[in-house]
C-alpha cells in the first residue's frame, strides 16, 4: 500500500508539473485537444466535434429556400456492392448523385440523415476562395493581386491573396496533422487563432510555387474579414447561403468566443444537400437563377491549375483528368467530398469519417476514383 501511495504521489507530481509547463510554454491547447479527442473516443478530430468548440451562425433564410428537385428515377437504381462495402469500410455518412440539377441517388448511413450536421473539414477552403470571388465582385478587394499588405502591413508587398487562394503563398507554416505541436494542431484547440497566423512570416518567394497550407486560407479569411468589415460567417450568410436558398442554417466554429474567428481552413457545420449547391454554383461559373453572384472569369480561374507542375490544384479546388475528363471538386481531411464532372452534368457528394490512403505521388485517394467508378456504373455512363 505505502508503495502504491509512493507512486501516485509521483506520478501525480510528475502529470501537475507537465501541465504546468504545458501552461507556461503556450502549449495549454494540448488539453484541450486531449478532451475534445482521446476523452471522447477519437486520435483526432472527427465529423461530429462542432458541439466541442464556440460556433457563428450562418444564417439560411426560411422564407426562399431551394430544395433541390428529385430525379424522377430518385434511387431507382440500388447502390453497386463495391460501393456499400466501400461505405461500410470507410464510415461514410451521406453520398448523392445529382444527375442534371436533381439529386438521383441518395442514401445515409448509421443515425445520419439529410438533415445532420458534420464538419467539412477542408471543403471550407474552396467556400472561402469562392467569398475572396464574391469580395472581389462586390468591391472589397480589387482583384487577386492586391497585396495583403494592404490589409496587414506586416507582410511582404509580394504576396497578394491570389498566393493565398493557390497555396503558394512561401509562408513557414507546417502543415501536420498529427504533431500535436505544430501548428495545425495550435490553429485548431487554441482559443487565438489570430495570433498563430500573425507569426507567420514568407521565408520564400510568393506565387512560385504550389505548397498545400492551411494558414493560407486562414490568413486569406482575415483579409476578407478587414476588407468587408463583417465576420466571415455573415458574409457567407449573404453572398452564398441565403441566396442558394440553403435548406438549414449551418455552424462556422470559431477559435473562440472571446476572439471570434472562424477556423476558416475547415469545419463548416452543413450537410450534404447544402455542400452540394457549391458544386452546382461552381458548374454554373458562378451564376445561380440568373444571378450573377460571382465572376465567371474568377470561377473559371479557380478551376484551371495556376502552375503547370501541380496540375491538380486551382484556386480553392482540387483537379482531376480521370476518365479523360475535366473533374474539379472540393476535398476534406476525411473523404468530403463534392465532386464535380460538368461534361456529364454530374455532382458526386460524400460525406463521412474516412478516406483510402493515397498511393505514392498520386495527390488523390484511392476513394475519390472508386466513388466515381461505382456512381458512374450506377448512372450507366460509359467513359
Amino acid at each position: 500500500m505505502k508503495k502504491f501511495l509512493r507512486f501516485l504521489k509521483y506520478f501525480l507530481g510528475i502529470l501537475i508539473l507537465l501541465i504546468a509547463l504545458l501552461y507556461i510554454f503556450d502549449y495549454d491547447y494540448i488539453l484541450k485537444g486531449i478532451k475534445v479527442t482521446y476523452l471522447k473516443g477519437h486520435k483526432t478530430a472527427y465529423i461530429d466535434d462542432y458541439p466541442e468548440f464556440d460556433n457563428r451562425l450562418v444564417k439560411a433564410d426560411s422564407l426562399s429556400l431551394q430544395p433541390w428537385p428529385e430525379s424522377k428515377n430518385y434511387n431507382s437504381v440500388k447502390a453497386t456492392d463495391s460501393l456499400k462495402n466501400l461505405n461500410k469500410k470507410l464510415n461514410t455518412a451521406a453520398f448523392l448523385i445529382i444527375k442534371n440539377d436533381s439529386i438521383w441517388f441518395e442514401d445515409y448511413y448509421h443515425q445520419y440523415s439529410a438533415k445532420s450536421k458534420t464538419n467539412s473539414f477542408s471543403m471550407a477552403k474552396s467556400v472561402v476562395v469562392a467569398l475572396l470571388g464574391k469580395a472581389i465582385r462586390d468591391g472589397y478587394i480589387t482583384s487577386i493581386d492586391e497585396p495583403v499588405s494592404h490589409f496587414y502591413p506586416q507582410y511582404d508587398i509580394r504576396l497578394t491573396v491570389g498566393d493565398l487562394a493557390s497555396m503558394s503563398s512561401g509562408l513557414n507554416w507546417n502543415e501536420s496533422y498529427y504533431n500535436p505541436f505544430g501548428q495545425t494542431a495550435k490553429a485548431y484547440f487554441d482559443d487565438n487563432i489570430r495570433k498563430v497566423i500573425l507569426d507567420l512570416k514568407v521565408v520564400d518567394t510568393p506565387g512560385k510555387n504550389f505548397k498545400y497550407l492551411s494558414g493560407n486560407t486562414e490568413l486569406l479569411a482575415m483579409v476578407l474579414e478587414e476588407a468587408t468589415n463583417k465576420t466571415l460567417s455573415d458574409y457567407l450568410s449573404e453572398s452564398f447561403w441565403q441566396p442558394l436558398g440553403m435548406q438549414s442554417d449551418a455552424l462556422w466554429q470559431l477559435d473562440s468566443e472571446e476572439s471570434g474567428m472562424e477556423k476558416a481552413y475547415c469545419c463548416i457545420a452543413s450537410n450534404a444537400r447544402d455542400f452540394a449547391k457549391f458544386g452546382k454554383l461552381f458548374k454554373q461559373n458562378g451564376q445561380w437563377n440568373g444571378q450573377r453572384l460571382i465572376n465567371p472569369s474568377f470561377v473559371r480561374t479557380m478551376k484551371n491549375p495556376r502552375f503547370e507542375d501541380t496540375p491538380y490544384y486551382g484556386y480553392g479546388l482540387w483537379l482531376s483528368d480521370y476518365k479523360d475528363k475535366e473533374i474539379f471538386y472540393m476535398r476534406g481531411i476525411l473523404g468530403q467530398y463534392v465532386i464535380v464532372i460538368p461534361e456529364d452534368d454530374v455532382i458526386i457528394v460524400r460525406l463521412g469519417q474516412g478516406l483510402l490512403k493515397r498511393n505514392g505521388e498520386d495527390k488523390h485517394s484511392p476513394d475519390f476514383y472508386r466513388y466515381i467508378d461505382e456512381a458512374y456504373k450506377m448512372l450507366n455512363i460509359q467513359k
